[in-house]
């Protein structure tokens, strides 16, 4: 499908406010994708947005669990990044923002086929960012990959399987290792909370299983938030009920299945192996008060001395940071980005 500038609503407003060029969106269809399990899918479409022309150096952002990549365009992120002057100056950089399998606009299992679609892994979603940059969109070489949460564990994986394709690498809100402890026993009560309702009936539900809802709110209030803002907003019990309460009541359009299969898509998921392969220059930014990455394991510090050219950037928990989900908060990094992106291309090539 060709590719079209978004609707006025959706753009106009964040392109004029942020002076940046109006975003384009677009589809691609990957004819029998394969996956790492062997099923394969006759049509695999990925959806993608892009700012900026395709002369400008190419920019990869990565987008997490549940997002999309329109999640980048908020005024608080593309409005801090995307403008004239900006670290991602949208005249200098081709910024892309796809869809990963099973979010969005791509191919997922609420399209049709519901608990049949393939068992998809970070792997898979991966392998389609590659053939879609690479085939669909002619980008040779990456300046940056920069990824969040999901899309931050996602940039180990490229970092690894494709070392040669950026020179810059910035995972944000990830950690290089399994999913495992607090982060993967939120990920399975949310699978079998929602596999548990009766409503679910294996996938072939008619009406979205009550749990889900449940499930989805516990999660991001449990992982997710900060520890003193959640405390600052709730200091009482009955203030704390009242957020709760509040948070179940609003209106959701998740799905099940994708909920789902988003979870359990982290499975296998470890990069430590590997480490040593890595090529490109990395800067990994990491909140102090992430809740799914807890910081006193020491992880970080441990796996850091394994990456050749490496930087570890913690941002203290204070009153303006939100645990988890710091790592969206640009003011806390942007300066850090500036710095890296002042790298000349033929200094990252030559440490490799």
């Amino acid at each position: 499908m060709k590719p079209f500038v978004l609707a006025a609503v959706f753009a106009a407003t964040l392109v004029h406010a942020a002076d940046y060029p109006a975003p384009v969106e677009g589809d691609w269809t990957v004819r029998d994708f394969r996956f790492h399990t062997g099923e394969v899918l006759p049509e695999l479409r990925l959806h993608y947005v892009t700012v900026g022309a395709k002369t400008g150096q190419p920019v990869l952002l990565l987008h997490g669990t549940g997002g999309n990549g329109a999640g980048f365009l908020r005024p608080d992120f593309a409005g801090e990044l995307f403008g004239p002057g900006q670290p991602l100056d949208a005249s200098k950089y081709f910024i892309v923002m796809p869809d990963s399998i099973g979010h969005g606009k791509s191919s997922k299992p609420s399209d049709g086929m519901r608990a049949k679609f393939p068992q998809y892994n970070y792997d898979d979603m991966v392998a389609a960012q590659y053939r879609l940059l690479t085939e669909h969109l002619g980008v040779k070489h990456l300046r940056l990959l920069q990824g969040t949460s999901m899309g931050g564990m996602h940039a180990w994986v490229w970092a690894e399987k494709y070392p040669d394709f950026m020179d810059l690498l910035m995972p944000l809100a990830s950690q290089p290792v399994e999913v495992a402890g607090r982060n993967w026993i939120m990920r399975r009560m949310v699978i079998d909370l929602v596999r548990g309702d009766a409503g679910y009936n294996g996938g072939d539900y008619t009406t979205q299983p009550r749990n889900l809802q449940l499930a989805q709110v516990y999660f991001g209030a449990s992982t997710a938030g900060g520890t003193a803002a959640i405390y600052n907003s709730a200091p009482t019990r009955a203030k704390a009920d009242q957020i709760m309460d509040q948070r179940l009541a609003q209106k959701s359009n998740a799905d099940a299945n994708d909920a789902i299969y988003q979870m359990d898509s982290s499975r296998d998921y470890n990069p430590a192996p590997q480490l040593e392969s890595i090529r490109a220059r990395v800067l990994v930014v990491n909140s102090a008060d992430d809740e799914r990455n807890p910081v006193e394991l020491g992880i970080m510090e441990r796996e850091m001395k394994r990456i050749k050219n490496g930087k570890y950037v913690l941002i203290p928990a204070g009153p303006e940071t939100r645990g988890h989900g710091t790592a969206g908060m640009v003011k806390f990094w942007k300066k850090d980005l500036t710095d890296l992106l002042q790298t000349p291309a033929a200094l990252t090539e030559a440490s490799r």
